[in-house]
């Protein structure tokens, strides 16, 4: 009895262990919802196998009428339910509080204040109001019930998983800290589609720091108005520090969460002699040496986008 029984079939039903519940009270709870057959049963194999102090409380979800010793070693082991939320690259902070809102529920400014916590910041970004460019774009499992806080902390542990030890060594050889690298690389983040021009697009703008260049970089003037749209002339004049086009150097700090990739690109990018890039209709890049080459670049992409009825 209950020591075997068929493949789990239909829909999972989701039940809630009360922290301090008695085994009566959990085993009356798992038979409500047809998850056991026997609540009597369930508390002898609990008790005999010494795991009726052991049940963890939680939020779990199980399939109807499984066995007693599957439910026990699932609650034991506190194998409670957990939700599936997704976060694309390149997403600024508000759009991931955005996604966490529409996929969790959790409201959007619970997840604004928990990356805003001092300690959590202090930990990660040292000297940044937010820990905007380090909530790493993954896929993340959350347990049931999430909260913010866990939230962020999970996707900034996740960043620190990815970040390689050797990106670390390979400051000092571009002359750049963490915070900048990370900067720049959500600006790369937000300029490319195609894996393949990311390191094209860090050398860009990292020979036009070099130089002493403005990066008039578009994403980070999307940032300032801190809402994507189809950008105006007037848009380049928007005053944010955040706006490449009035000011040198760097923003202050990430416009958006970078994947690895982007990270990488920034610390190992292509040795070029390119200072301009223009983005074709298909997402591509055309990458120019001088000013008259990338004019030439920006009318063909035109013409290409005139044809394409853009």
């Amino acid at each position: 009895m209950g020591c075997t029984a068929p493949p789990p079939t239909g829909e999972s039903v989701r039940v809630t262990i009360l922290r301090g519940a008695s085994l009566q009270a959990v085993a009356d709870t798992l038979h409500a919802y047809a998850i056991i057959d026997s609540p009597g049963w369930f508390r002898f194999c609990a008790t005999v196998l010494r795991q009726d102090r052991a049940i963890q409380a939680g939020i779990y979800d199980f399939h109807r009428h499984r066995p007693v010793r599957e439910v026990l070693r699932a609650l034991v082991r506190g194998q409670a339910a957990f939700q599936r939320l997704v976060v694309p690259e390149g997403l600024m902070l508000s759009e991931v509080a955005a996604e966490v809102e529409r996929q969790l529920g959790i409201p959007a400014e619970s997840t604004l204040t928990a990356a805003a916590d001092p300690a959590l910041v202090a930990e990660v970004a040292p000297g940044s109001r937010t820990l905007e460019g380090y909530l790493y774009p993954s896929t993340y499992f959350v347990p049931v019930p999430p909260t913010a806080r866990a939230i962020v902390t999970q996707m900034v542990r996740e960043f620190e998983t990815q970040w390689d030890s050797a990106w670390t060594a390979r400051l000092d050889s571009v002359g750049m800290s963490r915070r900048q690298v990370v900067t720049l690389a959500s600006i790369v983040e937000g300029e490319v589609r195609y894996d393949i021009d990311r390191p094209y697009v860090a050398s860009v703008y990292l020979n036009r720091l070099r130089a002493g260049w403005r990066l008039q970089a578009d994403p980070t003037v999307i940032y300032a108005l801190g809402r994507r749209r189809r950008l105006f002339e007037k848009d380049y004049l928007y005053p944010s520090p955040y706006n490449t086009y009035l000011n040198d150097g760097l923003p202050p700090g990430p416009i958006g969460q970078p994947a690895a990739s982007s990270i990488e690109s920034v610390l190992y990018p292509a040795a070029t002699d390119f200072f301009f890039l223009v983005a074709q209709p298909d997402g591509h890049h055309i990458f120019s040496r001088t000013l008259r080459e990338h004019l030439a670049a920006v009318a063909r992409v035109r013409t290409e986008q005139r044809g394409n009825g853009r």
